[in-house]
């Protein structure tokens, strides 16, 4: 019975967001999917976006970290604050002089299609390797909580789920989106404080009690000392300022909806009051965590860290929180999910099959715009069934190595435009775009015989940024080539 209640709310859920698809999608055009028009409110871009950046995995995973490695993951978070002010204030001011609808024609204007197309297709590999790991996370709670017990398999629930995602989506784009992740975001921290304060009156604790407990059992723990751990905290503060730079302002997902706001001002007003709500919203979610863990030790259970969360509020928790959970697990899954979707299909159409330049009518870009969508949806399926085929628990940081290999060209691209005035000598962007995580890949993997007890963490991104960095400033001459856009 329970099961069915929690199928008919995300039913529910469902038709809010094709609502508020319907509504905002109206006379809607492809420049309107891909840019929304730039009239999107800078202040829904920053709310939406805290969901777009925790997504599923932040919400299952990151509480289950506390367990075993106390605040070590605000070290990260920390350096994720420092990243977004240097988007802000370096890379938002570059994407608004040129007036861009893909972030990656930079990269044309400046380095040639080559680098360009490079460029794009890193990040629609990045991406599309993101979202869908994310996306199996969040569908197999799903599947455990709602699914299994009404006799859905894991393949049909996800058709189902991807079918949603697809059909509020479709139409409206980023128009679209920056509503519904607002809405989203906003069920997401609604399902966290419950869980926070219902977990904390099942513990019999004050709060000043639960924190002096938290602290005695050494779950308070922020900075890792030993340079020689992946999480040390240097490699955490300055590994994460570039994770953001890389992951959100050379991100066309991230960027698509920064760049719909009307003017650059807004959206770097829109980028520093996201960034400090981060700060609060991740600190909450460690608080859970060690919460969580307080409470799964006075119960003498071991649970696996993503596990812990959901079986917690399951089986311990009143139905009522269980169902605000699941509707901000809900949440937490759509905003990381739609959001890539339209910013791949937006990235393929523009930077691959060039639909803004060629002289399409409307009805042409339309059709190519849903063909593409629908693809990347049914390529999104079967990443997904590759996921369980694989059934790989160490989801964030599975996600973070993606990051660190695909995304490393494209910060190396990027800094060598905006730091040199140097071109290529003749296209060697697909080789160089190559090697970097190709080398960082051996360095990692022999990381013990070749550094000793050294290991690689959240530094493989700068390493393989620095080497395609290089590697363009070899293979590159002195020019005084700038932008049309520049001053002479």
């Amino acid at each position: 019975m329970n099961q069915w209640i929690l199928a008919l709310l995300l039913i529910l859920y469902f038709g809010v967001l094709l609502y508020i698809s319907w509504a905002t999608s109206k006379n809607a055009t492809t420049d309107s999917f891909f840019s929304g028009d730039k009239k999107s409110p800078w202040f829904l871009v920053a709310f939406g976006m805290i969901g777009t950046s925790l997504s599923g995995v932040t919400f299952v995973s990151v509480p289950g970290k506390v367990m075993n490695s106390g605040w070590h993951y605000y070290q990260l978070v920390l350096g994720f604050f420092i990243g977004y002010f240097v988007v802000a204030y370096v890379l938002l001011p570059i994407y608004y002089k040129l007036k861009l609808t893909s972030i990656y024609s930079y990269l044309e204007q400046r380095l040639g299609i080559n680098a360009y197309q490079w460029g794009a297709g890193y990040f629609i590999l990045s991406r599309t390797l993101g979202a869908t790991v994310r996306l199996y996370l969040v569908i197999n709670v799903l599947q455990l909580f709602i699914f299994d017990a009404l006799g859905i398999p894991f393949w049909l629930s996800t058709l189902i789920i991807i079918a949603m995602i697809v059909a509020y989506t479709l139409k409206g784009g980023v128009k679209t989106i920056v509503w519904t992740d607002t809405l989203q975001t906003s069920f997401m921290l609604l399902a966290l404080l419950v869980c926070l304060f219902s977990l904390q009156s099942e513990l019999h604790l004050s709060w000043s009690q639960m924190l002096s407990s938290l602290d005695q059992n050494k779950l308070f723990g922020l900075w890792e000392t030993n340079y020689l751990k992946g999480d040390y905290f240097l490699k955490h503060v300055i590994g994460g300022a570039f994770i953001t730079i890389a992951m959100t302002g050379l991100d066309q997902e991230m960027m698509q909806k920064n760049i719909s706001v009307k003017s650059l001002k807004d959206a770097q007003k829109n980028m520093v009051v996201f960034s400090i709500t981060l700060l609060l919203v991740n600190a909450l979610f460690l608080l859970l965590g060690g919460v969580l863990t307080l409470f799964a030790q006075q119960k003498g259970l071991h649970l696996k860290p993503d596990d812990l969360f959901p079986s917690l509020v399951q089986s311990y928790l009143p139905f009522g929180v269980f169902i605000l959970f699941i509707i901000g697990l809900i949440s937490a899954l759509f905003p990381s999910v739609d959001g890539a979707i339209t910013a791949l299909t937006s990235s393929f159409c523009i930077d691959i099959l060039g639909v803004n330049r060629k002289l399409h009518d409307e009805q042409t870009k339309t059709k190519i715009k849903r063909w593409t969508h629908l693809s990347f949806a049914c390529l999104f399926t079967v990443l997904v069934f590759w996921f369980k085929w694989l059934d790989n628990k160490s989801i964030v940081d599975l996600i973070f190595d993606i990051a660190g290999y695909t995304y490393g060209p494209l910060l190396g691209l990027f800094a060598f435009g905006i730091l040199t005035k140097r071109q290529l000598k003749h296209p060697k962007t697909a080789a160089i775009t190559l090697v970097s995580p190709l080398v960082c890949y051996f360095l990692k993997t022999y990381s013990a015989t070749l550094f000793g007890s050294y290991q690689i963490g959240n530094e493989l991104l700068i390493i393989n940024g620095l080497i395609t960095f290089l590697l363009l400033l070899f293979f590159s001459k002195k020019s005084t080539y700038v932008l049309a856009s520049e001053p002479q």
